[in-house]
């Protein structure tokens, strides 16, 4: 593999407080990475009658931010090896905050959606870039775990948070300020950048692949779009025809060019390792299982019981507090015991959730739904940490990165397909009978945890052999 050298220089060797510092910076931007993922959804029927949109149209508007999240995480990362990460997390924030501002002024849907889209490129800058900074401001290995043990539960976090918080804004300012709010949290986040990161690359840089980001946004723009407007075109129309064809066509073409190029954008033959491949099903397998539980929340709430953005946000509370507390448990989990266990529980949890809500109806008990959004919330906190020790398991630091950035990856994929199913479900149906519509969507909601048990046998299967085979990597 041909790689250049960055124009490094020695690392600087920062102080207790600054290296924590640093932490503290990047899990502020990375908070607002995730909590733009799922802020908006508790806000779709109050945008919807602000800008005169209905449920499919809407979809775009969280999709357009994830889709291109996902498909720029390994590209920007790759730009801030070449180039300095701190440089481009700052432009990343720049970005961010111009495209919140831009989602806040949007006169029209079709501004507002082309506005997160913008965000999503912002946000790709920011996600595996902040990472990177801080492996890098923390040299110790001990001192290293424990910050991305930190690094995990913020991010669990945010994403739980967010329609807690969306809802607490739109009560109070109206749904343009789900955007208004990025604003000066960036502003605070540059100058706290500009004064505590420093500067730092790649050891080794990789060449770009614009051929494989262009087939990867290409494949992931089709599948998710004829996810969406599926209902509306028919699902054996001409129109969806031609789109699975064409999203056939992109992964296909995606898969010949990376197994052609010396140095991919995704390094494909990890895929030979069932770990790493059974980690990454089930990272989009938990990412599906929460949006599509956020999304149909939102619209059974508010347009079947009548409740306020404030009471619909609300509701996932139980939810957020099961993330926020069962991330740093399944953390300690995974550095004592091992990813299975955890996954056992992330499974578990999440199954037995879906299958509370699989009854659906009007009139179904605030107690039972306040108790499924829980068991979800905690199935979501104890799937991340053991889904990313799995991926990266066995792997030398030079793959474990690349390995790290398409788990990521997989996580903005589910996010954009939940949201598709859910709209998928929900689009054709009036508010009466929308329990009953969303029925599949809480069975794929407990399939999604049935996998997870599944991916927790595959990982007690992988830590087995690896204790029998002494200390040899795994060969990919």
């Amino acid at each position: 593999m041909t790689t250049t050298t960055s124009p490094t220089t020695p690392p600087v060797a920062l102080s207790a407080r600054r290296r924590w510092t640093v932490l503290a910076v990047c899990a502020l931007s990375m908070f607002l990475v995730g909590l733009d993922t799922t802020i908006v959804n508790v806000g779709l029927p109050a945008i919807g009658e602000g800008l005169d949109a209905g449920p499919r149209s809407l979809a775009w508007v969280v999709d357009a931010y994830t889709i291109v999240l996902a498909g720029l995480l390994v590209v920007s990362g790759a730009l801030a090896d070449r180039f300095g990460r701190r440089r481009v997390f700052r432009c990343g924030l720049v970005v961010f905050g111009l495209a919140s501002l831009a989602c806040a002024l949007a006169p029209s849907l079709g501004v507002l959606v082309a506005a997160r889209a913008l965000q999503g490129v912002g946000a790709s800058m920011l996600s595996p870039v902040a990472l990177a900074i801080v492996v890098s401001a923390m040299p110790d290995p001990r001192e290293r775990a424990r910050a991305i043990g930190i690094w995990a539960s913020v991010f669990g976090l945010s994403m739980a948070a967010g329609p807690v918080t969306g809802g607490a804004l739109i009560a109070a300012f109206g749904w343009r300020s789900v955007f208004w709010v990025n604003v000066p949290v960036v502003a605070a986040a540059l100058l706290l950048v500009a004064a505590f990161v420093p500067e730092s690359y790649g050891q080794r840089t990789r060449r770009l692949d614009p051929p494989g980001q262009l087939l990867l946004m290409a494949a992931l723009a089709l599948s998710v779009g004829v996810l969406i407007e599926g209902p509306r075109i028919g699902w054996t129309s001409p129109a969806a025809l031609t789109g699975y064809v064409l999203a056939a066509a992109a992964t296909a073409g995606f898969v010949l060019v990376e197994l052609r190029r010396p140095e991919p954008l995704m390094d494909l033959a990890l895929f030979r390792r069932p770990r790493f491949a059974t980690a990454v099903l089930g990272a989009v397998a938990v990412f599906t299982a929460l949006n599509t539980t956020l999304l149909l929340n939102t619209l059974y709430l508010q347009h079947t019981r009548g409740w306020t953005p404030l009471a619909a946000g609300a509701a996932t509370l139980p939810m957020a507090l099961g993330a926020t507390l069962c991330a740093p448990w399944s953390g300690r989990l995974v550095g004592r015991i091992g990813p299975r266990r955890p996954l056992l529980l992330a499974g578990g949890f999440t199954a037995v959730g879906g299958l509370c809500l699989v009854n659906l109806g009007p009139d179904t008990g605030v107690a039972l739904l306040l108790t499924a959004y829980l068991l979800i919330g905690i199935g979501f906190g104890f799937a991340n940490a053991p889904l990313t020790t799995t991926a990266v398991a066995g792997l030398p630091p030079s793959r474990a990165g690349v390995a790290g950035a398409i788990t990521s990856t997989a996580r903005q994929l589910g996010s954009a397909v939940g949201i598709a199913i859910a709209v998928a479900l929900t689009t054709a149906t009036g508010a009466p009978d929308l329990p009953q519509a969303s029925r599949p969507g809480w069975l794929l909601v407990t399939a999604c945890g049935l996998f997870l048990l599944l991916t927790a046998k595959a990982a007690g299967a992988g830590s087995a052999a690896g204790a029998g085979s002494g200390t040899r990597p795994d060969k990919a």
